[in-house]
Order: structure tokens, then C-alpha cells, then sequence
């Protein structure tokens, strides 16, 4: 049996961080909203996650899936008990609003 590699994602520089952090807020808010009862805190949630994108990424951090785990570690100190949601619902969520905004489809990784 043959394993494929899968390869990195490599987000290209940000022409605007914060118009990117805060589309990545609203269209995070929008699926959490989405995917069980919207709540309140869900705006939290996504302000909190966007702040961690843009940091990371003025940080210098461009790989898709570095993002991912810094995402999960740091909203590990977010208090999720009003929640649905785990740092690791949000961070998945995060790295597929951003693969569909680089035309990739989250599910099978082509363009």
C-alpha cells in the first residue's frame, strides 16, 4: 500500500491582516452560528480565534497547518463551558473558511 504525502499549506502574504482577521471573525461567527443554536458567546469565540490568526500571522507564520496548531493550543485557555464548542472545532473550522477562501475544497484538499 502506497501512502500519500499529504503537502503543506503555504498561505500566500496578507495584503490587509486585519481585514483578513476580520473576515475570518465574521465568517467564523457565521458558522458557529450555523452549525448549533447561536449564542452569545460565539462572537467570543470568534474574536478571540481572530486575534490569534492575525498575531500568528504577523508573527510570520504562513503554514496552514502551524496555524491549526497554534489556534488549538492557545483557545485551550478560552473558556469553552458555554459552549458547544472545543478549541479543536475551532481551529478545524478556521482551516476550512481558509482553504474555501484560497479556492480549495476543505474536504479532498484540490483546488
Amino acid at each position: 500500500m502506497t501512502v500519500k504525502q499529504i503537502d503543506p499549506i503555504t498561505l500566500p502574504p496578507s495584503k490587509d491582516i486585519q481585514k483578513e482577521g476580520n473576515c475570518l471573525k465574521d465568517s467564523l461567527c457565521q458558522w458557529l452560528n450555523q452549525e448549533y443554536l447561536p449564542e452569545e458567546i460565539n462572537e467570543r469565540i470568534a474574536a478571540v480565534a481572530a486575534q490569534i490568526y492575525i498575531r500568528q500571522r504577523m508573527e510570520g507564520e504562513n503554514d496552514l497547518g502551524s496555524l491549526v496548531i497554534a489556534m488549538v493550543t492557545e483557545m485551550q485557555g478560552f473558556d469553552f463551558r458555554r459552549s458547544f464548542y472545543s478549541e479543536f472545532a475551532v481551529a478545524n473550522a478556521m482551516s476550512d473558511l481558509i482553504l474555501k477562501s484560497l479556492g480549495y475544497d476543505p474536504c479532498c484538499g484540490s483546488t
